[in-house]
């Protein structure tokens, strides 16, 4: 699998790219429905070097990943534009980073209930005043889809990241002009 083409822009540093998974909200997961893509927007968490999403247990996500596990997960987050005086020079500042592995229904019911109160601290941090159950998520079922909630993993295969820092006295603002 090739790596990040433009160099000057990839960040190599684990840690930052650590928090920037544990931060960003919004991923997409790109995956092959049989030779077209398909690519849906989830809330996830990232942890112990793996990330987790859930989803009710029907539907064609899913049953694409049955058919074939390897995906792509996308997050980025956009810091605005970069002006310069030449047009051609006008940019992004953003950072991104794209996750190649294998999705995995996690079927323990442990892991499942850890990685679910991973995703109620990360989505709604203090809006409960107990932990999640383990009988909750055990016996759960979805009443919009009729079925259990389902709790997947992606295990990386690589892990690319690219960043365009802020340039603070050339961001764009509403009036500015060259």
């Amino acid at each position: 699998m090739d790596g990040v083409r433009y160099k000057i822009r990839e960040v190599l540093d684990k840690d930052k790219i650590e928090a920037f998974l544990r931060q960003v909200r919004i991923g997409h997961l790109g995956m092959a429905d049989g030779h077209l893509p398909y690519v849906v927007p989830l809330n996830f968490v990232w942890t112990n070097g793996k990330l987790y999403f859930h989803g009710a247990a029907g539907g064609r996500r899913n049953q694409v990943m049955e058919a074939n596990p390897e995906v792509c997960f996308t997050v980025s987050e956009e810091y605005g534009t970069i002006t310069d005086p030449v047009p051609a020079k006008t940019d992004t500042a953003y950072m991104s980073v794209m996750i190649f592995g294998k999705a995995h229904p996690v079927v323990d019911l442990d892991e499942a209930t850890l990685m679910l109160q991973a995703m109620i601290d990360k989505y709604v941090p203090g809006y409960y005043n107990r932990p999640l159950p383990q009988q909750h998520v055990d016996k759960y079922r979805s009443t919009v889809f009729g079925g259990p909630v389902r709790v997947y993993r992606i295990d990386p295969h690589q892990i690319t990241a690219k960043e365009n820092q802020l340039e603070e006295g050339k961001m764009f603002k509403p009036g500015k002009t060259v």
